[in-house]
């Protein structure tokens, strides 16, 4: 018996995977990352069941079972289904911003929403409720426990499902793997050979000046974009900061890469937050 859990429907979710697809081609990603979301779509659209009841059921783990869906684009499906959203759409898009998205939750000002984002590299609504479960989310002031406990309860109830348990953090990867990256963007956002999209945030002419890299480093996925934050505008920094987003089976995450102004790094381009990595990566590279 189908079960009758309300949200999103299939054909919509096949919609939106599908725009994915379409994004990540003219932004010139891999091809196989393109097929891999149009394949999925095509699944969705074919399936007898809703998504929905096969979350309820089984989690993410049911729809890794589907023909041509693995664990990134279960957890890509789920949020849809889950949220009505999909972070790594609204990056490609140049649409709302994570501090925005993080906002709408009950408790999440924007005050605290910038604080979460930045201290965190929060970006989205399934990376807070793991940081509010992981513990992280209490170390940012003013998340007391009564907030994060509020904040772990307003997103199950926009979910739709019990609070996940704790997962152990993946290991950031290696410093120097997001310098290459960033130079690479650096590099060829000068030449003017990457794609640019027309963000939705302060940009009111709607004009195509964002460029959007692709790339990968060992099977592991990349995008990497000038930071087009209300910070970034306001200290003029939004062709320094470069923020880079992972999003593969093995792995998501964000982080943003600037020039150091002071210090033993000034000048030196270092990812924020990971600066004596970053210290000891250039001693290396210089030795």
């Amino acid at each position: 018996m189908l079960l009758t859990t309300p949200g999103p429907d299939n054909a919509w979710i096949a919609t939106k995977l599908e725009e994915v697809a379409e994004l990540l081609e003219v932004q010139q990603a891999n091809p196989f990352r393109v097929r891999a979301y149009r394949r999925a779509a095509e699944t969705l659209r074919t399936l007898p069941q809703p998504v929905a009841d096969l979350l309820a059921a089984g989690g993410t783990e049911r729809l890794e079972g589907l023909a041509g869906i693995g664990t990134a684009l279960a957890r890509a499906i789920e949020e849809l289904a889950g949220t009505g959203r999909l972070a790594l759409l609204e990056r490609l898009r140049g649409g709302s911003g994570p501090e925005e998205v993080l906002a709408t939750v009950v408790g999440i000002g924007p005050e605290l929403a910038h604080r979460i984002h930045a201290e965190l590299g929060v970006d989205s609504l399934y990376s807070l409720e793991a940081a509010a479960l992981d513990g992280r989310l209490a170390s940012v002031a003013g998340m007391g426990p009564g907030r994060v406990r509020a904040v772990q309860e307003a997103l199950a109830g926009r979910f739709q499902r019990a609070p996940r348990p704790p997962t152990p953090q993946a290991a950031p990867p290696d410093v120097g793997e997001l310098l290459d990256v960033d130079r690479e963007y650096r590099e060829r956002a000068a030449s003017a050979s990457l794609p640019r999209i027309a963000p939705r945030r302060f940009n009111p002419a709607r004009e195509a000046w964002l460029p959007v890299l692709h790339t990968e480093r060992d099977g592991r996925h990349y995008t990497a974009l000038y930071s087009n934050t209300a910070r970034a505008h306001q200290l003029g920094t939004t062709r320094d900061w470069v923020v880079v987003y992972r999003d593969d089976p093995a792995g998501r995450g964000q982080w943003t890469v600037v020039t150091a102004r002071r210090g033993p790094l000034a000048g030196r381009r270092v990812v924020r937050g990971h600066e004596a990595r970053c210290a000891a990566h250039h001693v290396g590279a210089e030795s």
